[in-house]
């Protein structure tokens, strides 16, 4: 009796545990298929997600302000007024001049960074000029003769040897060339190949976290269009700590980074893993500068041949330092850990380091070459020489500089933050070893923002970060209250819609690697800012686009360019300031070619 109850008992535990196995395979299953966005609910067109929709699945009805639109994942509808949409709405309203900077600087070409500081800021003490933009702004774009120099052809990055160089695949070839591809052979990047190098590539740094937003399609295009694609590679740090999964989820089910794989293929894109290391190369800090604090007396080698030299910092047989975190350190890392990546990715790879919610307006090269090439920017107009902001920064490997500020977050309680850094370095006498340019360079409306502005106000006169991406007519007070130049040539509306598809329809094809020239598969354009050929088509044919209807439209096209957005400056700092009212051409504007 007691053995045929404890059978029963056995058999019962057994039927729930796989009761529970099944409900929880459900459960599983379920929140797998809602949050992959290859698999999740979608409708038959890619809408740009600033209608904050999947797509459309059905036409309602149309009424007297448009054609009612169900999405997919909202019981709510959408109103489209055919005649005056973001899809057929001409690009601007008047003519773009995407040359306005002139021819690409050479190669070599390297800018005076000390230069560029003095001119915006002043004396390092008096910091007179730093609260004026505007002239900042008209001496970044009147004066390049100035701050750009050509060195001597011996002195210049073409000419050094490539083995020595600062990156770890600066000639593409894993450093294993003698000399750099000549300038007169090199090819530049087209719509087959990457192109090559008279010099050394630079590593353009990202970091990301989840699937891709609209801030990495811009940021990514941006990047593509502004520079000199055979001379750097965006490396795109995918945080793999949190997803082990991260880069192959990228690859295999982004819908919105499916576009940019052709580019991933040919190498212009490289998509890496995240893990915060737990052991990092540094350089012996000969000159004692870099807060390492050596112990009188090193410790015992260990079974690896390996000795403590100080806190953190270990020396291997070979005499090569590493810093090396403990166990407890690993479990506590840092809550912003994009803060901790920039140092950490610079101070091993060199290059430069960019938050993905900037825009791109200008070729970085020149501010990458000279062989010092430490800088970040400031921290809105605050004077203090210690408060940096690291949005843009750059660092070279393995350098002196680069292993005290790493080292430095250790010290702090792996606080990297960069006004905490800063201020270190400028008690320890090191902040000008880590150039500080004013916010003009970088983030041109960050003093007008804080009301620290002197002088004339910048073009486009703007107050807040969103005012960039407001669309109805007048919405801006004063925009261009400080445009002195001519009058803008307009365009004839009526032909520039169909113009510009024709244009698209072309640059699908020349601008990008031949392999993505081919026909492939239809995938919805997640939370995107462009919609395809095929999706207008579709569109138009469902009745939900027509012909463009300027007396219709809620959001005309204006006379806004890059030409006159901000010109001078290397960046604008998007700081996550989106509307859904976004508005080309802020949102997507006419960028120059590379």
């Amino acid at each position: 009796m007691a053995e045929s109850s404890r059978f029963r008992a056995v058999l019962t535990l057994l039927k729930n545990l796989v009761l529970a196995a099944g409900i929880y395979a459900i459960i599983y299953g379920a929140i797998s298929l809602v949050s992959d966005p290859s698999v999740g609910a979608k409708g038959k067109l890619g809408i740009p997600a600033f209608l904050d929709k999947t797509g459309p699945t059905e036409l309602i009805k149309t009424t007297k302000s448009g054609v009612q639109v169900k999405f997919a994942s909202s019981t709510k509808t959408v109103t489209i007024n055919p005649h005056a949409n973001v899809f057929n709405r001409p690009v601007s309203a008047v003519k773009a001049k995407d040359d306005y900077m002139g021819p690409r600087p050479h190669v070599d070409t390297e800018a005076d960074l000390h230069m560029l500081v003095e001119e915006c800021r002043g004396t390092y003490t008096g910091i007179e000029k730093m609260r004026n933009v505007f002239d900042c702004l008209q001496f970044f774009a009147n004066d390049e003769d100035r701050y750009y120099q050509l060195p001597e052809k011996e002195h210049r990055a073409s000419a050094q040897d490539p083995r020595k160089a600062e990156y770890a695949n600066a000639d593409g070839r894993g450093n294993s060339l003698e000399n750099y591809v000549s300038v007169d052979d090199a090819k530049p990047a087209n719509g087959s190949h990457i192109g090559t190098c008279p010099g050394p590539i630079i590593p353009y740094h990202v970091y990301w976290t989840g699937p891709a937003t609209w801030r990495v399609e811009v940021f990514v295009k941006s990047y593509l269009y502004t520079q000199n694609l055979a001379c750097s590679r965006l490396w795109i740090w995918l945080d793999s700590d949190r997803n082990p999964h991260a880069v192959e989820d990228m690859l295999n089910k982004d819908a919105l980074f499916a576009r940019f794989l052709p580019f991933v293929e040919r190498g212009d894109v490289v998509l890496k893993a995240w893990k915060f290391p737990s052991r990092i190369p540094l350089p012996k800090d000969e000159e004692n500068r870099n807060g390492y604090g050596y112990y009188n007396t090193p410790g015992k080698p260990n079974a690896k041949g390996e000795k403590a030299v100080a806190e953190n910092i270990v020396e291997d047989k070979d005499g090569q330092q590493w810093l090396v975190l403990t166990p407890k350190q690993m479990t506590f890392l840092p809550v912003a850990v994009s803060d901790a990546v920039r140092f950490v990715v610079l101070h091993i790879h060199g290059g430069a380091y960019f938050d993905m919610d900037v825009l791109m307006l200008r070729d970085m090269r020149p501010l990458l070459l000279p062989k010092e090439h430490a800088f970040a920017e400031r921290w809105a107009a605050h004077p203090h020489p210690g408060d940096y902001n690291t949005a843009i920064m750059s660092l070279t490997a393995n350098s002196s500089i680069s292993a005290y500020m790493l080292y430095g977050g250790i010290r702090m309680g792996l606080n990297f933050h960069p006004r905490v850094l800063g201020r270190m370095a400028w008690k320890e006498n090191r902040d000008q070893e880590f150039l500080m340019l004013e916010t003009a360079a970088f983030d041109p409306i960050w003093t007008e923002f804080n009301w620290d502005r002197e002088g004339r106000c910048t073009v486009p006169c703007l107050r807040d970060y969103g005012a960039a991406f407001k669309g109805k007519q007048g919405a801006i007070k004063d925009e261009w209250e400080s445009y002195d130049g001519p009058q803008l040539e307009k365009i004839d509306l009526r032909e520039a819609q169909s113009s510009e598809l024709r244009r698209r329809s072309r640059d699908d094809h020349d601008n990008v690697p031949a392999s993505a020239a081919a026909p492939t598969p239809k995938t919805e354009h997640v939370d995107s800012f462009q919609a395809t050929l095929d999706e207008e088509a579709e569109l138009r044919q469902a009745g939900v686009v027509a012909n463009y209807k300027l007396d219709e439209d809620k959001f005309p096209p204006n006379n806004r360019t890059l030409e006159n957005f901000f010109r001078g400056a290397w960046t604008y700092h998007i700081h996550n300031q989106v509307s859904k009212t976004c508005r080309v051409p802020y949102c997507t504007p006419h960028l120059p070619l590379p």
